[in-house]
């Protein structure tokens, strides 16, 4: 099985919009409440206006001028730098907002938070500017009233710890703080399992109790959780560090996975809930991975620790199927679930899978590998001697650096002693990018947004020297192994001041990363992710074709080449017409013997499956060359027909509706290879409805709807004549092998009744009598033996241009120019004027294209002796004497007239192609006779009136019948100088005598 998926394809540069939510870590969509009775028509507009913002206590914080959005439920301010100051708030925790009475000019607004804290709001644009943003900052207030969410508030803040830290009556005695041995009293807040089984490193070392008075200081004033207001000094502290305790609960504030958390309360209850018992091929794999995910903390040898890992991932996997569990989640979930509860993790691992790091924690990766490429661009540019002597000696980035990314350098750090606190995940300040955000880094996160990035540029630029000695992978491997092991100890061991002994290499490290690597910044990386982005995906595309092939199940009598060919025609078809998401039926349905859901495969629908098709097999394509003066192009559509679908459904082995990429192989092996008998066989197989072996009379005028469906582009009337001669035949030696009635009816006239005629839906043609039928003409029998295998051709199909990045003002104008269906508009411009002007022409190539020539058709002898050929529909054909008219359509449908009536036994017709798809019809006699319709398609090849001569036939069919004798050559004659006179040149004699006279006229001199 093979899942294949075209998600790198549908890569889209984010809108202007995309950034700014998550620039200020909102929800992708803004939450509503199912019961809040509001339409779509009451939600406010986003709103955007300059303003300066003030903190509310005198002298304990500067102003800054900025930008004020309106984001309805949340209001968020950034800074002109996007730098020193930041806050996202909903507006659910704001009490108050009352206008100032200030001075004339000014604008200003106070709002009154959650918390006692007040922020001043001067709105610098022009009145009209602010008028329109407090009213729609008023109707976003109301809105989140009648919704209750602003009674939610008091009973979600008791959540976090910071309402614990900062309500306490006196400050946390030192002692206390410092040993980090579970609690015994009751906790209210959420926690992770560093309150059970203790945190990691020594709490005394770590300073505990001083990073706890600084934040409890910082939060009283600025507010925390759902109000926090991010001043420069909030980034200070994230540089000296968090307290344990208090790191669960930042984490989830500053990412915005709080806000998930609190518009969805017990949302990850009722997914544990809904699907307690479940098992899918993600749990299996969570379960293998369970006891590998930091066995070295306490809390994950025991029970509680491993249920609440297993709770947290198979919740997530449940809640996003398509990803369902990857390698390293479990690394990264082990260590939040340190430092937060079940439920915080949830939400957090959603906010990195899905929007920090889309593509890291997926089954391509491709989020890993980009970053992992532009980081060896990186090297090569800022460290070029340790770029170069890898290149020398063989050495790949990738085999330690690569790992880094997975597991966002937790385990590599995690694994050595669990010393350094702040060398884990620091998930700290936020986003500024997506896919895959730079801004939030390990160990630490700075608004700058770099130091994931620039933390590895300083781990290599630190261990320069030992890196140049190095000779392999080993080598590299040992070192970084070595300096994780080491991150707690001093950087400089034999320095005579204190001081210096006091730094760690962890602190070594940062200071490196802020000094050496200043210079890239967020410009910078998002222009290498462009550059490498289309060879990230070309080599992720050529991975995944190469395991499609792999994992096939049989190659039947193709190569891998010719597979992989195949499997780029399914990919072409997958990327126009995405297949739909798979909906799993009841778990009941799709398990094994082992009681596990099937692995997810990826397959196609029926639309799909009509453009894979079309760029294997040449008739079930219209390919059009036109032409109209200014230019010629080739134009393609995909035809829609009855056979393609009967098609589809033939190669639906397994009845699911859908086609994998090994029903794809397995069916066209059925007919690629094939000889003159197989390829009559398959056909027979592939229109024989209830798999019987036997034809019923529908059913053969399904087959003769085939042939006109695919020979509707050929040149000429033989392949048209093939077909009408393959009707008559059938039906001739269908009847003549029924079974003869042991007794016939006598009529009241004293003479034998006729045989009845044979229901439409009872056998009539077996696969003997079909292959005899084909064979008795020399058009179908080659058609078989060659054209039909040969019309499915495999060849490489053209690469797909990726979605083109838009850069500036020329490549957003250009990607709006140069669309579709703008291309369409131009085409069907040109061809109007081409028709003006008289130079427009359109061409069909043809889908056989063996005759290329107008050539009259010849049958071959019947193989019917002249008893057999009076059967019932041959006298019933003979008999007949309604006019009849065929008329197939691309919707295989044949449709009889026989309303019109004539003295002439055979009709003229011309049969003409629809482009609708109506349904099928087929007017017969009342008795329910097909023969007229024999009559017709005997006709069809003739294009003009009756003549006498139709009737005299041939010399074989002289010798095998009997001919009227009234018809001689006097009378064809006398019909032909009728037709010559009736078709004159419709001249009076006085235009005929001007004429004539023109012909003696002299030249003018």
């Amino acid at each position: 099985m093979s899942t294949i998926s075209t998600a790198l394809r549908n890569f889209k540069e984010p809108s202007k919009e995309q950034l700014t939510q998550n620039f200020f870590s909102l929800p992708q969509v803004p939450p509503s409440s199912s019961n809040d009775g509001l339409g779509d028509e009451e939600e406010v507009e986003k709103m955007d206006i300059t303003a300066v913002l003030s903190f509310g206590v005198e002298g304990e914080e500067e102003s800054y001028a900025g930008k004020l959005y309106l984001i309805a439920p949340y209001l968020c301010f950034s800074s002109l730098d996007r730098k020193s100051v930041r806050f996202t708030i909903p507006l659910s925790t704001v009490r108050r907002v009352e206008r100032l009475n200030a001075r004339a000019g000014i604008y200003a607004l106070s709002l009154s938070l959650w918390h006692g804290g007040k922020i001043i709001v001067q709105l610098t644009s022009l009145r009209p500017t602010a008028d329109l943003f407090c009213a729609l900052l008023r109707d976003a207030l109301k809105i989140e009233l009648q919704r209750g969410m602003m009674k939610q508030v008091k009973g979600f803040v008791k959540t976090c710890y910071s309402e614990t830290l900062i309500s306490a009556s006196s400050p946390p005695d030192e002692k206390d703080q410092e040993d980090d041995s579970p609690s015994t009293e009751e906790v209210t807040y959420h926690g992770g399992l560093g309150l059970r089984f203790k945190f990691p490193g020594d709490p005394r070392k770590l300073r505990e109790a001083s990073k706890l008075k600084l934040w409890s200081s910082y939060l009283k004033t600025h507010g925390r959780n759902l109000t926090l207001l991010r001043y420069p000094q909030c980034t200070r502290l994230v540089q000296v560090g968090l307290p344990n305790r208090l790191r669960g609960e930042m984490w989830e504030t500053l990412s915005g996975s709080l806000f998930l958390r609190y518009t969805n309360p017990g949302e990850y209850e009722r997914i544990l809930k809904e699907n307690t018992g479940r098992t899918t091929t993600s749990t299996e794999d969570i379960e293998k991975d369970l006891h590998r995910s930091l066995p070295e903390y306490a809390g994950y040898q025991s029970e509680e620790g491993i249920g609440a890992l297993r709770r947290v991932l198979q919740a997530y996997s449940f809640k996003n199927p398509e990803l369902g569990y990857c390698q390293a989640m479990n690394i990264l979930a082990a260590a939040i679930l340190i430092y937060m509860s079940e439920e915080q993790a949830f939400w957090l691992l959603e906010v990195l899978c899905d929007r920090l790091l889309p593509g890291y924690y997926a089954p391509s990766m491709h989020g890993t590998l980009l970053d992992q490429r532009v980081f060896e661009s990186l090297v090569q540019r800022c460290l070029p001697m340790i770029h170069d002597h890898f290149q020398v000696v063989d050495v790949q980035l990738s085999v330690a650096s690569l790992p880094w990314f997975l597991s966002l350098s937790v385990y590599q750090q995690h694994a050595y002693d669990l010393r350094i606190p702040d060398s884990r995940l620091l998930l700290l300040y936020g986003t500024q990018s997506p896919v895959p955000s730079w801004s939030w880094l390990v160990p630490v996160l700075f608004p700058a947004g770099l130091m994931y990035l620039t933390n590895h540029l300083a781990i290599l630029k630190i261990n320069g020297e030992k890196l140049l000695q190095i000779q392999d992978d080993g080598g590299f491997l040992n070192l970084m192994r070595d300096y994780f092991a080491s991150l707690g100890e001093s950087a400089h061991p034999g320095s005579s001041d204190p001081r210096a002994r006091a730094i760690t290499r962890f602190q070594e490290l940062l200071l490196v990363s802020f000094r050496e690597f200043s210079v890239i910044t967020d410009d910078l990386i998002y222009s290498e992710r462009k550059r490498f982005r289309s060879e990230i995906i070309n080599s992720i595309e050529t991975f995944s074709k190469r395991s499609a092939v792999r994992n096939l199940k049989s190659l039947g009598r193709f190569t891998k080449e010719q597979a992989g060919l195949i499997y780029d025609a399914l990919y072409h078809a997958m990327v126009i017409v995405p297949p739909p998401p798979a909906v799993l039926p009841p778990p009941s349905l799709l398990t094994t013997a082992e009681g596990m859901e099937e692995k997810p495969e990826t397959r196609i629908g029926l639309r799909t499956f009509q453009h894979f098709i079309a760029e294997i097999a040449t008739w079930a394509r219209d390919e059009k060359i036109v032409s109209n003066g200014f230019q010629q192009r080739i134009d393609r559509e995909i035809a829609e027909h009855e056979f393609i679908d009967r098609l589809f459904f033939f190669w639906d082995s397994s009845c699911r509706g859908a086609l994998s990429f090994q029903d794809l192989v397995s069916g066209l092996d059925g007919v690629m290879f094939n000889d003159l008998m197989e390829n009559i066989e398959w056909f027979f197989n592939l229109h024989d409805k209830n798999k019987d072996g036997f034809f019923t009379k529908d059913e053969v005028l399904t087959v003769s709807e085939s042939f006109l469906f695919i020979f509707r582009f050929e040149i000429g009337d033989a392949y048209l004549g093939a077909v009408s001669r393959f009707m008559t035949n059938a039906f001739e030696y269908g009847d003549a092998l029924l079974p003869e009635p042991e007794e016939k009816e006598i009529g009241p006239d004293g003479e034998p009744l006729p045989t009845p005629a044979l229901a439409p839906n009872q056998p009539y043609l077996n696969l003997a009598t079909f292959r005899m039928v084909v064979l008795a003409d020399e058009i179908l029998e080659s058609f078989f033996e060659t054209d039909l295998s040969a019309s499915f051709k495999l060849h490489p199909v053209a690469e797909l241009e990726l979605p083109p990045s838009n850069s500036g003002l020329l490549g957003d104008l250009w990607s709006q120019i140069a669309t579709d269906s703008n291309k369409k508009i131009f085409n069907m411009f040109t061809d109007e004027i081409g028709r003006t002007i008289g130079r427009h022409q359109v061409i069909h190539r043809p889908s056989i294209g063996r005759y290329t020539k107008l050539e009259e058709p010849k049958a071959r002898e019947s193989l019917l002796t002249p008893s057999m050929r009076h059967s019932s529909s041959k006298s019933s054909l003979r008999a007949s004497t309604s006019s009849s008219s065929l008329r197939p359509s691309s919707s295989s449908t044949l449709s009889v007239d026989t309303t019109s009536t004539t003295t002439t036994t055979t009709t003229a017709v011309k049969p003409t192609l629809k482009s609708e798809k109506p349904t099928p019809d087929v007017d017969v006699d009342a008795d329910g006779d097909p023969m007229p319709l024999l009559q017709a398609a005997n006709a069809a090849l003739l294009s003009r009136p009756a003549f006498t001569i139709d009737d005299a036939g041939d010399e074989d069919e002289e010798d095998e019948e009997d001919l009227d004798a009234g018809d001689n050559d006097d009378t064809v004659m006398d019909e032909v100088d009728a037709f010559l006179e009736a078709h004159d040149s419709g001249l009076t004699d006085a235009d005929k005598k001007v004429a004539d006279d023109l012909r003696k006229a002299e030249p003018v001199k």
